[in-house]
């Protein structure tokens, strides 16, 4: 949700993202803000978000909501863990980051899975940056690289 307007964080998600293998098959879809959200309360906001976001996913996407009270994983765990989905799935695993306010009920219900990147709270370009480096990170773990260090 929103998009990247600081040029420094979208030179380095094109660094990341043109370092991906091609059949990962990766693409970043960024939804504009919604409009008039001084206008909306928030569950109003986090409805009106939900609505953009199921319009984009299918039925058999794995999605992964990008959440704080998700499941905290090292760089290795997160690796081995994309390894799994990798060779489990058939389909997109979509990662989710969501508006100001975090996600609506029904967001929580259709998610596959829950990730925390931090106990911290960060800008959401700047949350794109980092799973982005993660995902790009789990690779080079994977394919033994020299990337990631110990």
């Amino acid at each position: 949700m929103g998009k990247t307007d600081e040029k420094e964080i979208e030179k380095l998600l094109k660094k990341y993202e043109v370092r991906l293998p091609k059949h990962f098959n990766y693409s970043r879809i960024e939804i504009p803000d919604i409009k008039n959200r001084k206008n909306l309360s928030v569950e109003q906001q986090k409805t009106e978000e939900e609505k953009i976001f199921l319009s984009k996913i299918e039925n058999s996407d794995y999605v992964v909501l990008l959440d704080e009270k998700g499941e905290s994983l090292s760089s290795k765990k997160f690796a081995q863990w994309l390894n799994n989905q990798f060779l489990s799935l058939t389909q997109h695993i979509i990662f989710v980051i969501g508006g100001p306010y975090g996600f609506s009920e029904e967001m929580y219900k259709r998610a596959n899975n829950k990730i925390s990147l931090s106990k911290m709270t960060f800008t959401h370009q700047m949350v794109r940056l980092f799973i982005t480096e993660q995902i790009y990170r789990a690779y080079t773990i994977l394919q033994g690289k020299t990337y990631h260090h110990e």
